[in-house]
């Protein structure tokens, strides 16, 4: 088989789980990956015959993505904010919409010696993106599950960041004792229902964890209520809270804060989208 016809392959196969743009899409980026050829160079080579290894790469990435397995998975990366994170089946896979959230943070803390507690790292790309473009902060993140903290360890070590990693259950108040107090807060929870699970598409609701997806008996903002409450404690004077938010819920969130007399800015993000809340001590 040569590029040209696992070009035509690739897709065929793909057209029956994708729509036909995001099977080019999605088979552009399996034979760069598998053949390291951009798609010029592609072209350039369209006759040249694949190896066997090639092809094998090629067949088990494609049996992986009919059984909806997200390609970040079977690829074992994803670029997030200009860096190459290691996902898998333990981590959920990291998203545009909190690439902005960490933007935000990053454009509104420069020059700062600050501290800053990341709740809920997963692969620690909100941490890990932190500490590489704020020179002067101290990162801690933590996690209850601990093969997402190992996945975290491992994109900490590959990337060069200095990161405290902690195994802990946030939702359990006694553990808070544990934390000392931090300039930023940030957190992505988990804001997803059961009852939400029929409108989540296959690769994610199959393939990502549950446990960082839902919401422990079905309240959706138990985390909020929990980081509004931690934060009376742990949170330093002019300190700052940044939370990504289910969008459908930002007023029911804000008034978790405002009831907690922080000053509330819900930032939409590059859709429209009501998508996180940037929070003050209230004076």
């Amino acid at each position: 088989m040569n590029l040209q016809e696992a070009s035509k392959h690739i897709i065929q196969q793909l057209k029956t789980n994708y729509e036909q743009r995001e099977a080019e899409n999605i088979c552009n980026i399996l034979l760069e990956e598998f053949t390291g050829l951009n798609k010029v160079q592609r072209l350039v080579a369209a006759t040249t015959t694949l190896s066997e290894q090639q092809q094998r790469n090629i067949d088990t990435a494609l049996q992986q993505l009919l059984l909806h397995k997200p390609l970040q998975q079977v690829l074992g990366y994803t670029w997030f904010y200009h860096n190459k994170f290691i996902v898998n089946e333990n981590v959920l896979i990291p998203r545009p919409e909190t690439e902005e959230l960490v933007d935000v943070i990053i454009k509104e803390n420069q020059h700062q010696s600050i501290s800053i507690l990341d709740i809920g790292t997963g692969s620690g790309c909100i941490a890990i993106s932190l500490q590489l473009n704020l020179h002067n902060a101290t990162v801690t993140a933590i996690d209850i599950s601990n093969k997402a903290l190992y996945i975290a360890q491992q994109n900490a070590q590959q990337l060069n960041a200095n990161i405290h990693f902690i195994e802990l259950d946030f939702l359990n108040e006694s553990h808070w004792q544990q934390l000392p107090q931090f300039d930023i807060i940030v957190s992505n929870p988990p804001y997803i229902t059961y009852e939400e699970k029929n409108e989540m598409h296959k690769n994610v609701l199959d393939h990502e964890p549950h446990l960082a997806l839902f919401t422990p008996n079905n309240d959706a903002l138990i985390f909020y209520r929990k980081i509004a409450a931690f934060a009376q404690a742990h949170l330093k004077l002019n300190g700052k809270i940044y939370v990504e938010i289910n969008e459908t819920l930002s007023h029911q969130t804000q008034e978790i804060f405002t009831s907690n007399n922080y000053t509330t800015t819900v930032l939409k993000d590059l859709q429209g989208k009501d998508r996180m809340i940037r929070l003050l001590v209230s004076n």
